[in-house]
């Protein structure tokens, strides 16, 4: 009964997206009001007696930047590592008429040969003409991996290294209010993929011949679909989002085989305050069904926990736990400031998810719930330090990022 009730308020969101675009508020007057707004510079300067030259309408600022170095624990058993996160803020046009565009770098490094250097870019164009979007990463990455669907329990599992190189790049045009459409083009090389026991043959160990027998080489294109109300993809307002990605990889591109993918995401954002302010007080939906259209998708690209496109899914479950060729994935969350002015806040969130793999998708459910503090860190682009914790069978971990997980 108990995660029947959990599936039925995680499934509010598709409900939620019947509302139509007409009632929903002009970007003009969900422009945050921040004069009475606190983050960690107007701190910083209060304790170092730090007066500015000049006052600057927040308004007339076009770059805001965010950056957090801490140490924290990666996926995979490496231990601790350096992760710097440096996200940045950029209005192209004019705020009233132009979504913020976002850029974030989280190089990270654990001085045992591990590395990664993601670079992630969502550009809007003046007055929201276009929207460019980029991913780009370079990364040693050894990660636990328990083959498909649920076969395995938590410690049934074993170490995969392997090297990765991703190239993703998207330009979507806008068709009409909030609705773009575009391509792109997607790149995924994997080499020395392999279990770190020896005694392990990763293709016996996942019963999957794809891609688990050394390196492949995926290269495709893809048809993009997005509807976005929000004005501010960082820390979301009330809004919608919608977003339709379709793969195909064919041989003449490179790919070591013919492959296609389907990924379907939406999001609802629902402020429970009668007059909206910028504070917050509101409720936050995300729902993404992915899956591999064709039975031969390399193994690492296969849909995982984890592994959508910000890498924010299954907070509270370790990444990579559940792999399959289908996933369905859903996620709510309620978001409040402790403090007036902003500078504090608390989130309460909770998710399910459901794989193939191993017997019937639907039959099994794996759940997490979590907590997590917010701290505003700049709020002329109301990026927020988030740390979260979450916790599943098995598992539970501490999170820090920059910007809310969606």
């Amino acid at each position: 009964m108990l995660k029947i009730i959990f599936t039925l308020l995680l499934l509010f969101p598709c409900i939620l997206f019947a509302q139509d675009a007409s009632n929903l508020i002009p970007k003009k007057d969900i422009i945050p009001d921040t004069s009475g707004q606190k983050d960690l510079v107007d701190v910083a300067k209060s304790l170092f007696k730090i007066k500015p030259a000049k006052k600057r309408r927040l308004e007339d600022k076009r770059v805001y930047f965010s950056i957090l170095p801490i140490s924290g624990s990666v996926p995979g058993g490496s231990g601790y590592a350096l992760v710097t996160s440096t996200t940045a803020g950029i209005y192209l046009g004019p705020h009233n008429t132009t979504n913020i565009s976002s850029v974030t770098f989280t190089p990270y490094l654990n001085f045992k040969g591990r590395f990664g250097l993601p670079l992630r870019t969502s550009i809007w164009m003046p007055d929201n003409s276009w929207i460019i979007q980029g991913d780009t990463r370079l990364l040693v990455y050894p990660q636990y991996t328990w083959g498909l669907g649920t076969s395995h329990d938590y410690n049934d599992r074993t170490l995969v290294d392997y090297r990765y190189m991703r190239l993703y790049q998207s330009a979507l045009k806008r068709i009409r209010s909030y609705l773009y459409a575009g391509g792109g083009y997607n790149m995924d090389y994997y080499s020395n993929v392999k279990s770190i026991d020896t005694a392990v043959n990763l293709k016996a160990f996942t019963n999957y011949p794809y891609g688990t027998d050394g390196r492949s080489f995926s290269s495709g294109l893809t048809i993009n679909l997005l509807y976005d109300t929000r004005n501010n993809s960082i820390n979301p307002l009330p809004g919608a989002y919608a977003n339709v990605v379709y793969r195909f990889n064919p041989r003449f591109l490179g790919s070591n085989s013919n492959w296609q993918s389907l990924y379907l995401d939406a999001r609802k954002y629902v402020s429970l305050d009668a007059i909206r302010t910028s504070r917050q007080n509101s409720l936050a939906f995300w729902g993404y069904y992915w899956t591999s259209l064709r039975s031969n998708a390399p193994y690492l690209n296969l849909p995982s926990i984890g592994w959508d496109p910000g890498n924010r899914s299954g907070r509270g479950i370790d990444q990579n736990r559940y792999r399959g060729t289908r996933l369905l994935y859903l996620e709510s969350e309620y978001r409040k400031d402790i403090t007036d002015n902003g500078l504090f806040g608390f989130v309460l969130f909770a998710n399910i998810n459901t794989v193939s793999g191993s017997g019937s998708m639907f039959t099994t459910w794996n759940p997490a719930i979590g907590t997590g503090l917010r701290i505003k860190f700049n709020k002329g682009s109301n990026t927020n330090i988030c740390i979260d914790y979450g916790m599943s069978k098995g598992y539970s971990a501490i999170k820090l990022n920059l910007g809310e997980a969606f």
